[in-house]
């Protein structure tokens, strides 16, 4: 079992510089928390940080899908990559958006649990290729295909592998839960 101590310490003013210090400030409050560790851990970047926080933006709450469908997404990557940073954060967000308790338990049983529609199975049977295979199948495509237009289907694929890729960066550095 890794480590659980951060290996990179959330920075402050002198580690993040003053203008990803406003921008860390700020994103802890909307969140509900005096440290987002997350945006104090990645802020130590420098642009990077803001170009990364630019681009997750365009995809989560930028995109095109609807938020609940952006949520079903991250949660299930959350809970394939067993990252309780994303699920914690993301059970907030996604409860604004629609994702009840119960529709968290069938998140957590996957795209085969009862209750979902043809669309949100289609959606989570991608999530799940994506992340297992790093690839989709032509069925899963077609499943896909039926409900989503292409920019859609884009902007799952980039989505899932933002929070994959998110989830692997949490899990490499350690980032503790806000709470």
């Amino acid at each position: 079992m890794p480590s659980t101590k951060p290996r990179i310490a959330p920075g402050r003013l002198r580690e993040l510089g003053p203008v990803n210090w406003v921008v860390w400030q700020a994103l802890s409050r909307a969140a509900g928390t005096q440290d987002a560790h997350l945006f104090s851990t990645l802020g130590r970047t420098g642009g990077l940080f803001r170009g990364w926080l630019h681009y997750s933006g365009r995809l989560m709450p930028g995109g095109k899908l609807r938020r609940y469908e952006s949520e079903l997404v991250i949660l299930r990557v959350a809970h394939l990559r067993e990252c309780e940073y994303e699920t914690d954060h993301h059970i907030r967000l996604g409860r604004r958006a629609g994702v009840t308790a119960e529709i968290l338990d069938r998140l957590r049983e996957g795209p085969s649990a009862p209750g979902w529609t043809d669309k949100e199975r289609a959606l989570l049977t991608a999530v799940d290729q994506l992340v297992t295979t790093r690839d989709l199948d032509d069925a899963t495509w077609q499943a896909l295909a039926a409900h989503y237009d292409e920019r859609r289907l884009i902007e799952i694929v980039l989505l899932t592998n933002q929070y994959e890729g998110l989830a692997s960066t949490i899990t490499a550095l350690r980032i503790q839960t806000d709470h």
